[in-house]
């Protein structure tokens, strides 16, 4: 039986402004792992290690989570940290005009509970991750850079479908497969 980790996602391509605050991270005083332009996506759930053998069921929990609904726009906008400035380990983007994700998130953490997985226990919030953060050498600089895109407009992205992705880590940074997609109405 053989086992990957997976997770639930939007795949989103990079607008041009979203590369260029990408890029000025990594000048950034800081020691970042920036995530690679074309592995940006936006999780709706991280399943971690799953059987192959589950992967029509996952499909079945997908297509249903998404009964319904429609392609939809969501807005990329300004950026932030996890889990607070004094102590950043995730700089992302944010997501505006997201109820329909959110809604989707919740449908798949309800419906994933009969394949054992566990339910969330803080509430979903739309994120893009661009960077991990190892270690921080200027806070301040690092915060004014962050500062500087805090209300920037990144651009639209339009949602048509979910994918359930497999991740293998590997020393170069994860490389990301899909192995399901599910379109939107």
């Amino acid at each position: 039986m053989s086992v990957f980790r997976g997770f639930i996602a939007v795949e989103v391509e990079c607008s041009p402004s979203l590369l260029e605050f990408m890029r000025e991270l990594k000048n950034a005083p800081a020691q970042l792992k920036i995530v690679e332009p074309k592995n940006v996506h936006l999780t709706l759930k991280f399943l971690g290690n799953t059987e192959e053998e589950i992967v029509p069921d996952l499909e079945k929990v997908m297509r249903q989570s998404v009964e319904g609904v429609s392609s939809f726009e969501v807005n990329l906008h300004g950026v932030g940290v996890f889990p607070n400035e004094n102590y950043i380990t995730v700089i992302w983007v944010g997501i505006e005009k997201g109820q329909e994700l959110v809604s989707i998130a919740g449908k798949l953490d309800e419906l994933l509970q009969s394949l054992g997985y566990k339910r969330e226990r803080r509430p979903f919030s739309p994120h893009l991750t661009v960077a991990r953060v190892k270690h921080v050498k200027d806070k301040d600089a690092l915060v004014s850079l962050l500062k500087k895109y805090s209300e920037v407009e990144f651009g639209e992205i339009n949602v048509d479908s979910i994918k359930l992705k497999k991740s293998v880590l590997t020393p170069k940074g994860p490389i990301y497969t899909t192995l399901k997609e599910v379109e939107l109405g």
